[in-house]
């Protein structure tokens, strides 16, 4: 799990994350499914340095690194934290955080309207794990991934987890047709990860559940 927060540098310089800015963090998401591990990341929205457009440079960023597994969440100021000192300090404080960054509130006055940002970010969530955009994530880190040692041996409840996934995401969920053109074109280029993306697409199909109650 990565803590790669945002694609801006001036919100990178705000929150400190400075080793965020010695290098490519796109080239480094890559090396790092190369080796052949999946990247999960945190992003944060709601940064005094973010500008309007900051949503769609989160897409796009999540997208081309395929990030499969973002955790989006809106900017909170914990207690203690320098965040909290600073904005306390400058009277913007409005509650004390429940650290859950997922609430589509904010504890602290943003420097943009906050019900734009929670609208766009409620955007961005679902456009996330839309199905077609979930999946091509998926795909642009399979094609990066190299799988190290043999391959798992599946149990019996994997199996059995299989086909419900077949049922739920490929009959009953509005997503079935993506989620069926997606299994056979990893079949056709990567049939040596299929079970990676088998247990992905079920990932993405909690999410979505997560997004669509947000």
């Amino acid at each position: 799990f990565l803590g790669l927060e945002t694609p801006s540098t001036e919100s990178l310089r705000e929150c400190r994350k400075l080793q965020n800015l010695r290098g490519d963090l796109a080239e480094s998401v890559r090396t790092i499914q190369e080796a052949g591990l999946e990247v999960m990341s945190g992003f944060i929205v709601g940064f005094d340095s973010d500008e309007t457009d900051i949503f769609q440079r989160q897409f796009e960023f999540i997208q081309n690194a395929g990030v499969v597994t973002a955790m989006v969440g809106l900017l909170q100021a914990l207690p203690r934290s320098r965040l909290y000192r600073r904005l306390a300090g400058e009277g913007r404080l409005r509650s004390v955080s429940r650290g859950d960054n997922t609430s589509a509130v904010f504890n602290f006055a943003p420097r943009l309207d906050p019900e734009f940002l929670v609208e766009n970010y409620r955007r961005l969530m679902c456009r996330l794990y839309e199905p077609r955009n979930y999946y091509r994530r998926i795909r642009t880190f399979l094609a990066a991934h190299r799988m190290r040692g043999p391959p798992e041996v599946l149990t019996w409840r994997d199996v059995g987890a299989i086909f419900k996934s077949f049922w739920i995401i490929g009959v009953i969920h509005r997503g079935r047709r993506a989620y069926w053109h997606f299994l056979a074109a990893t079949l056709v280029r990567h049939p040596g990860q299929i079970g990676v993306a088998i247990t992905l697409a079920i990932t993405g199909h909690h999410f979505r559940l997560v997004a669509a109650g947000l």
